[in-house]
C-alpha cells in the first residue's frame, strides 16, 4: 500500500483566488460574506452570501479570461471555471505538468460537485419558455453536468487515469479526496487532481434552503456576522461558492522527481446516518464511526489529533451532532482545537470539504490555527472544547483532521499528519 501526500494546492474562494492570499484572510479574521448584488433578493428570506469577488486576477479576485478563453467560457458554467482555475494553481504548485504516454495514464482527475451547474439548468429552461426550443444552447447539458468539472481539467492536461466525481453533497469534496486516496494507495495512479467545485447561489436555490429552514435570514443587515458556528445565537448557514483543489500523489513518486511535500493524507473514513434526508442524529453517531474510521486507517489515537477543521455550518442540528461526535469520540482531548472557517466564507456545499481540507494543511504547515468568526457565546455544552473564537492561534499541528457531512446522511473525515510523521 502506497503512502500519499499532499504536493499542490489551489483555491477560489469568497476571501479571494489563490492560496497564499485566502489563508491571510482567514488567519487575519476577514469575512467573505456580503450583500447580494448579482440579482434581486428583495422577496427572499435570505439576502446574503459569499460571493467570489470578480475582477482582476493580480489583484487577487477571479478573471475567468486569465485561465480559460471566451469560446471555451461559453461551454462551462461557473463552477467548471471556478475548478480549472483552482487546478491550474494546484498543478502550478506541485510542479506537476506530466508529458509522457505513461504519465498521463498515471494521472487521475477526481472533481466533486454537490449540485453541478444548477444556474445554468435555470438560464436553460428560461430560454426554453421564452425564446423557444431552438434557442437552447448546444453546450447546455456540458455546462451543467457535475462530472464535466473534472472532465475539463483533465482535458486541459491531458490526464488519461481514474476520472471521478461525487455527489456526495456537502461532504462531496472530501469524499473526492478520499476517492483519490484510496487509489493511490492502492497503486491503481501515481497523481491524482482532487476536490470540489460549487457555483449554484440564486435565486431557486436560496428559496428552497430558506423553506427548508437551513439558511440564516435574521442578520441580512450585518452579512459578516451571519454565519456563527457553535454560537448560541446561530441561526442557519450562509450559502458561498468557489473551489478547493488538491495534488496527491504517491509518497515514492513525489521524492523520486524532487517535489515539495506539504502534508501526508493517511485515513480517510466514510459513513452513512441511514437516519433522515437532512437531520443527523443528535449523538452525531455517524459522524463518530467516519472520525473512527479515518483514525484507524491513519493508525492514530483520538489523543493524537491536534487539530479538527469542523464540518460546522451554523445549523442548531448540525452543529450540536457534530459536537457530540467529537466529545464522545475525543473525551477530554485537552490539547485538541477545533474551529469552523464557514464563519468566514460560508458553507459551499459540494466544494466545502476540499477547501477546509487546503486550510487543514495550511494549519500544519504554517503553526496557526485558523478562528471561528463570530463565537461570542458558545454555551455550556461546548465547555472544555478550544474552539479558536475570533482570532487565530499559533499552535503546532503534527495530527489534524477535516470533517464534511451533508444531506442524506453522509459523512466523510480526512486526517493529515506532518511529512515527517
Amino acid at each position: 500500500m502506497k503512502e500519499v501526500v499532499v504536493t499542490g494546492m489551489g483555491l477560489v474562494t469568497p476571501l479571494g483566488v489563490g492560496v497564499s492570499r485566502v489563508w491571510g484572510a482567514l488567519t487575519d479574521g476577514l469575512s467573505g460574506i456580503r450583500p447580494i448584488d448579482r440579482f434581486p433578493v428583495d422577496d427572499l428570506p435570505a439576502r446574503i452570501a459569499g460571493f467570489v469577488p470578480e475582477g482582476l486576477k493580480n489583484d487577487g479576485a477571479f478573471e475567468a479570461d486569465a485561465y480559460i478563453s471566451p469560446k471555451e467560457q461559453r461551454k462551462m458554467d461557473r463552477f467548471i471555471k471556478y475548478c480549472v482555475a483552482a487546478a491550474d494553481e494546484a498543478l502550478i504548485d506541485a510542479g506537476w505538468n506530466p508529458k509522457t504516454d505513461v504519465e498521463c495514464e498515471r494521472t487521475g482527475t477526481v472533481i466533486a460537485s454537490g449540485v453541478g451547474g444548477f444556474p445554468a439548468m435555470i438560464e436553460g429552461d428560461a430560454v426554453l419558455r421564452t425564446r423557444g426550443p431552438r434557442r437552447v444552447s448546444p453546450f447546455l447539458v456540458p455546462s451543467f453536468l457535475a462530472n464535466l468539472a473534472a472532465g475539463h481539467v483533465s482535458m486541459r492536461h491531458k490526464f488519461k487515469g481514474l476520472i471521478g466525481a461525487p455527489v456526495t453533497a456537502c461532504a462531496a469534496g472530501a469524499q473526492a479526496i478520499g476517492d483519490a486516496f484510496k487509489a493511490i494507495k492502492l497503486g491503481e495512479v501515481d497523481v491524482v487532481v482532487a476536490g470540489g467545485t460549487e457555483a449554484c447561489i440564486n435565486r431557486l436555490s436560496l428559496a428552497g434552503f430558506a423553506a427548508s429552514k437551513a439558511l440564516s435570514t435574521d442578520r441580512n443587515d450585518a452579512p459578516e456576522t451571519a454565519s456563527r458556528p457553535f454560537d448560541e445565537s446561530r441561526s442557519g448557514f450562509v450559502m458561498g461558492e468557489g473551489a478547493g483543489v488538491v495534488v496527491l500523489e504517491a509518497l515514492d513518486h513525489a521524492r523520486a522527481r524532487g517535489a515539495r511535500i506539504y502534508a501526508k493524507l493517511t485515513g480517510y473514513g466514510a459513513s452513512a446516518d441511514a437516519h433522515h434526508i437532512t437531520a443527523p442524529p443528535a449523538d452525531g453517531e455517524g459522524a463518530q464511526r467516519a472520525m473512527r474510521a479515518a483514525l484507524s486507517q491513519a493508525g492514530v489515537q483520538p489523543d493524537d489529533i491536534d487539530y479538527i477543521n469542523a464540518h460546522s455550518t451554523s445549523t442548531w442540528a448540525g452543529d450540536l451532532a457534530e459536537l457530540n461526535a467529537v466529545k464522545a469520540l475525543f473525551g477530554p482531548a485537552r490539547k485538541l482545537s477545533m474551529s469552523s472557517t464557514k464563519s468566514a466564507i460560508g458553507h459551499l456545499l459540494g466544494a466545502a470539504g476540499a477547501v477546509e481540507a487546503v486550510f487543514t494543511v495550511m494549519a500544519m504547515v504554517k503553526g496557526v490555527v485558523p478562528p471561528t468568526l463570530n463565537l461570542k457565546n458558545p454555551g455550556v455544552d461546548y465547555e472544555g472544547l478550544d474552539l479558536v473564537p475570533l482570532e487565530a492561534k499559533r499552535k503546532q499541528v503534527a495530527v489534524a483532521m477535516s470533517n464534511a457531512f451533508g444531506f442524506g446522511g453522509v459523512n466523510a473525515s480526512l486526517v493529515f499528519a506532518q511529512p515527517d510523521r
